[in-house]
This record gives C-alpha cells, structure tokens and sequence, in this order.
C-alpha cells in the first residue's frame, strides 16, 4: 500500500501527465518518511522551456511544504519567474513567500503556490504564446 507521501507525488505525476504542454519530466521522491520526502525535477515543455522545482513537504492532517522554489525558464535558460520561500526579500509582504519576475524586473509579493498551480500558469502563458 503506498504511504501518503506516494499518494502525493502520484497525485502531482498524474497532473504532469494530463499536462498538454509538458513533452517529458523527470520527477524525484527522496522519501523522508511515509508522511514526508523531498520532491524534485524538471519538466520540460514543447517549446523548449524548463520548469525546474523541488519541495520539502511533510503531509500531517494537511500538506505543509517546508521549503519550495519553482523555477521557470525559457528555452535559452533565462529566466521568465520563480516561485520561491528562500527568506532574503524581508520587504514584502507575506514574507518569506515571493515571485521574482523576469519582465518587470523585480520581485513581487505572492501566496506559496503548489506545482499544479504553477503548471497552470505556465499553461496559460504558453497557449498565449503559441
């Protein structure tokens, strides 16, 4: 029977999988316990860009992500955003959480995404695009 952190990572390799953008991903669980692990990878889509991301997560009565950053590039490998909770910009509101931005140049204020919500943006902006 798969434990919860599994259960997870399954839940985020089907939404990789129903994906129209994403041509191939490498997903990594470093289990930690059955309730916890660190979950890493690529995902690499269509037009040559690259989401790269990594969360620590421990699954109590609810999904409690410890660390995360997902960093999206483009084919060149500049980047266009990330996600991330590294706690430099003490500025911001919601701090540590924050979106760097490729096109405005600066770093905004943001709620900790999960990976499916980011799949979903970088979706948008490439239906957009293409």
């Amino acid at each position: 029977m798969p434990s919860l952190i599994e259960n997870y990572v399954q839940v985020l390799l089907n939404a990789v999988a129903d994906s129209p953008i994403v041509g191939a991903s490498n997903i990594q669980l470093d289990k930690r316990t059955n309730r916890s692990g660190l979950i890493r990878g690529d995902l690499f889509l269509g037009d040559g860009s690259r989401l790269h991301f990594r969360e620590l997560v421990n699954l109590e009565d609810q999904v409690v992500r410890l660390m995360y950053s997902y960093h999206y590039q483009d084919a060149a490998g500049q980047l266009i955003f990330r996600y991330d909770d590294t706690p430099h910009h003490t500025e911001l509101d919601g701090f540590p959480h924050h979106k760097h931005i490729r096109q405005e140049g600066n770093v905004a204020a943001s709620e900790p995404p999960t990976l499916i919500e980011v799949l979903g943006e970088i979706e948008k902006i490439f239906l957009l695009n293409h």
